[in-house]
């Protein structure tokens, strides 16, 4: 049995979001079949009336709201009445989350000052590795509530990377840094430290550390550092902390870059990446591709012919296997993530 709703059995919303929230007349979302059901036995206790609408379930309106739910699953809410539904039906109703207007009441912690750490190049042969750090405070959070700022992997458009890039950097109240390991570096690094891993924890406390000493800078000082956790030892990152990255918390998880100051510090690790592979390209005269394709090992035959050796290692990560079947050495053995189990 449905209870019918009451304005006041709603959680209560940050002035601050609901004055800047922007006037909502549109909304779509995806439903499964159970929050299909229940948003249809809501319409009706509601006296919603209901009409016939091309490749719908059903279709209902009210007053200022109309709602049409697709075969697809996609349900559209139009009128001068979306945003009231969105907030006080669909979210706590129906869908059970919060998207818009009082994250910050539902989840007090979305406001903690704190440090986001990402990186990027560590999946692409040729370019560097590149790692960013943000901080955040409670008016940077808010400034960037309707910016798009989000993981970069979701972003495909350069240009949407570099302009999101210069956003985050513009925030007043937002603290930066970006640590780039060249490929030579980063080629030393992993003769020496025989692991990825180890080389990305430490750029990650490098650049925990470079924040750290702009702590000056932050009001107020962070609570914690977040990053993803990119291996199955959590301590790898510990271990490789400096001084000042020991004094605040180090929070590991997986799909960290759901956090926005992470999404944050994934973006800017993305454009120094993407700048720094289009210079070296320039330099060398390729077009050097992203990731570890076939193009990509098309591509780095034909520096290897022409160029030699050691100008492929200045652009290449040589310990991927890519760089191994370029030379014709043997490939070494896969290994399961986290395992010691090897696989063919």
């Amino acid at each position: 049995m449905l209870l019918k709703f009451n304005r006041r059995d709603c959680p209560l919303r940050s002035t601050d979001f609901a004055t800047n929230l922007k006037t909502l007349t549109t909304h779509t979302c995806k439903l499964n079949d159970v929050q299909a059901k229940t948003l249809l036995a809501w319409l009706r206790s509601q006296d919603f009336v209901f009409s016939e609408a091309p490749y719908s379930q059903y279709a209902a309106s009210k007053s200022n709201t109309n709602l049409v739910f697709y075969e697809s699953g996609k349900l559209v809410v139009q009128g001068k009445g979306t945003k009231e539904f969105v907030e006080f039906v669909l979210e706590p109703i129906i869908l059970r989350k919060a998207r818009i207007g009082y994250e910050a009441v539902l989840n007090p912690e979305i406001l903690l000052p704190r440090v986001g750490v990402d990186e990027s190049g560590k999946g692409d042969f040729f370019g560097p590795l590149c790692i960013a750090g943000v901080y955040v405070n409670e008016s940077v959070i808010k400034a960037w509530s309707e910016s798009g700022i989000r993981d970069s992997k979701k972003i495909h458009s350069d240009k949407s990377i570099q302009k999101l890039a210069e956003q985050i950097r513009q925030t007043p109240g937002c603290i930066t840094t970006v640590v780039p390991i060249g490929n030579e570096a980063y080629n030393r690094l992993h003769r020496s430290m025989k692991s990825v891993n180890a080389v990305l924890a430490w750029g990650h406390a490098r650049v925990i550390e470079n924040l750290m000493l702009q702590k000056h800078r932050m009001a107020p000082p962070p609570v914690r550092a977040i990053s993803d956790q990119f291996s199955s030892d959590k301590g790898t990152v510990e271990q490789a902390l400096m001084g000042l990255g020991r004094e605040i918390e180090l929070v590991q998880r997986h799909r960290a870059e759901e956090d926005i100051a992470v999404a944050a510090a994934s973006i800017l690790a993305r454009h120094e990446f993407v700048q720094r592979l289009e210079k070296l390209g320039k330099e060398l005269g390729f077009s050097l591709p992203k990731g570890a394709s076939p193009a990509v090992e098309a591509v780095a035959k034909q520096i290897l012919e022409q160029r030699g050796l050691n100008s492929m290692e200045k652009v290449s990560k040589m310990h991927f296997r890519t760089a191994k079947r370029v030379q014709g050495l043997p490939e070494p053995p896969r290994v399961v993530w986290g395992k010691s189990k090897k696989r063919g």
